[in-house]
């Protein structure tokens, strides 16, 4: 089984996820710490927890979920994987962070390309590349099927859905998606979006009013 650990960071209150097994290896998703606090904060529950960061992942490239990378990959020895789709809007990150008064250093590393369909290695455990795009032009999801949950970027939010009017966004692409890829998943499995609290399949294909189910 895999487990979650959530982090808020950032002005915007994006989640970085820590995904982790029993043996103590570890996936980071989406590190949008910015402060030097909040990269503590990071550092200081992987080393509490004696985990070893084995892989270093987006769900997409907007500035809030990506803050982090390049930290993460110095202080761990990691090589960012994003969709190929995404990778204009990786470069184009730190004019958005000016445009936002948050500078940043970008990741500047090997990039490996995250292809729908295949599967992350977490230990025996594994998690299914999902291709989620309409918020951002290539967004993906990680759907890990034994433990019960989606790591869903900013595609699916608890009532709400992803907003389409940054560059690359679509409204009808983002529906399709949350339909064709996030609303055929089993109803208990649980959400974790880019933002805000966890919800559950079940209850947004039943309170969403973004997105029916038909």
């Amino acid at each position: 089984m895999i487990n979650v650990k959530i982090f808020p960071f950032n002005p915007l209150q994006e989640n970085t996820y820590i995904l982790y097994n029993d043996l103590g290896h570890s996936i980071i998703v989406d590190p949008g710490c910015y402060t030097q606090d909040e990269r503590d904060i990071l550092t200081e529950f992987i080393h509490q927890n004696r985990l070893s960061p084995t892989m270093l992942v987006n769900t997409h490239c907007h500035l809030d979920h990506v803050f982090g990378n390049r930290f993460i990959a110095e202080k761990y020895g990691l090589e960012l994987k994003i969709h190929p789709g995404e990778k204009k809007v990786l470069e184009m990150a730190p004019t958005s962070g000016l445009m936002w008064n948050l500078p940043f250093d970008n990741y500047e590393g090997n990039i490996h390309d995250l292809i729908p369909g295949t599967f992350l290695n977490l230990g025996d455990d594994q998690l299914e590349v999902l291709f989620m795009p309409g918020h951002s032009p290539a967004s993906v999801g990680f759907y890990a099927k034994e433990s019960g949950f989606v790591i869903a970027g900013d595609v699916l939010f608890r009532e709400s859905v992803g907003r389409t009017d940054l560059p690359g966004g679509n409204p009808d692409i983002l529906l399709k998606s949350i339909r064709e890829q996030l609303y055929v998943l089993p109803d208990e499995t649980i959400v974790y979006s880019g933002h805000g609290r966890p919800t559950t399949i079940g209850y947004e294909k039943r309170n969403n009013p973004f997105v029916s189910v038909n």
